[in-house]
């Protein structure tokens, strides 16, 4: 018990999830649907008896497959509700934390004869979050897969309003796909985010960093890279109070080897972001600007505005690019932060082997 008290809200809710499906106190299950061309799952039941901010809540994973053969199909959108837990009536979407959508790159690229992509990035495809519920890809593009590919689904809830409650809940997952047709265009996933320098001698001290992107960092376990250069850099901080503006290069996330054309943008941001923007920094322009609407009178994001353009825009391998997140803690505590983009990019090399295989 002493154990359990000490430990973080994030490591709490793990166990107390564990423990309250293990003992069947409530719905440790997971429900597959899988109507035409969508398929559905809905999470086990979630309890929030608390807060759980971003990062924090309750959460559950499973592997997944669209069918059981090898044929190939079209990711053409993912979608999360939150719903209630016996009814299953739609309620606020406040409650969901993130869904990750993460693939096996080994057996994924394999299938399609690209071994040499195989462990250069980590292989998350995409990811939905508070604000930002669904990602709907441009007309006649998508993502290929083989239906008996596996994929990995992890769900989280979330609560950053509510101290007093005793809530169920459940998150339905969605991903909609249709048969290949060769008119249609791959996309890649490429993550970049932000990464911001702090002390790893004492990475909680309390500094003035106006005027500087170095960070505290929420914690130094997740989230926290090497450069290389004998630094430490974290992908989730702590903001203070006020307005700020965060910049970090993505050029050695983006390994461009080419021109690229990027089509769709899916963004990850917590409360008190106000707008995140890819920028050019050989050319001092904006390639695109989201925007984001936070509740006025609670904590939360209403909305998070997605790239999206069928005809798209090109990045250069000879570019620097670097993300620019604009926030703004309207409260009057230390919040914590992230700023990340989930970027598509049409794929000619792969457009090339599927009409080789067609």
């Amino acid at each position: 018990m002493i154990t359990y008290l000490l430990l973080s809200p994030r490591h709490k809710a793990i166990v107390k999830t564990k423990l309250l499906h293990t003992f069947g106190i409530i719905d440790k299950n997971w429900e597959i649907n899988g109507k035409s061309n969508n398929y559905q799952m809905t999470s086990p039941t979630f309890l929030l008896d608390g807060i759980y901010k971003s990062m924090e809540g309750p959460k559950s994973s499973r592997y997944i497959q669209l069918n059981q053969n090898d044929s190939l199909l079209w990711i053409t959108k993912f979608k999360v509700e939150a719903i209630e837990d016996e009814t299953k009536a739609k309620i606020s979407n406040d409650y969901i934390c993130h869904t990750n959508i993460d693939l096996n790159d080994e057996s994924y690229y394999t299938s399609f004869g690209l071994q040499d992509r195989i462990g250069k990035q980590y292989p998350r495809l995409t990811s939905l979050s508070n604000g930002f519920e669904t990602i709907d890809f441009p007309e006649g593009y998508g993502i290929p897969i083989r239906a008996n590919e596996f994929l990995y689904v992890t769900t989280q809830a979330l609560n950053h309003n509510q101290a007093k409650i005793l809530k169920k809940i459940k998150h339905l997952v969605t991903i909609s796909y249709e048969n290949y047709a060769i008119n249609q265009k791959p996309l890649m996933s490429k993550t970049v985010f932000i990464q911001l320098p702090y002390n790893k001698e004492n990475p909680y001290e309390i500094t003035d960093f106006s005027g500087s992107d170095q960070c505290i960092p929420v914690e130094t376990k997740n989230h926290s890279y090497a450069d290389g250069k004998g630094n430490m850099l974290s992908g989730h901080w702590v903001i203070a109070p006020g307005k700020k503006v965060y910049k970090s290069e993505i050029n050695s996330q983006l390994q461009l080897k080419d021109s690229l054309r990027l089509h769709y943008a899916a963004i990850h941001v917590h409360p008190f972001a106000t707008r995140i923007k890819l920028y050019d920094k050989t050319t001092k322009t904006t390639v695109f600007s989201s925007t984001i609407e936070n509740y006025k009178n609670k904590i939360g994001l209403l909305k998070v505005t997605p790239f999206s353009s069928k005809t798209g825009i090109w990045l250069y391998e000879n570019h620097e690019y670097e993300l620019q997140l604009e926030t703004n803690n309207t409260s009057i505590v230390n919040q914590d932060m992230m700023g990340s983009m989930f970027l598509f990019f049409y794929d000619k090399e792969l457009d090339e082997k599927l009409k080789q295989l067609k």
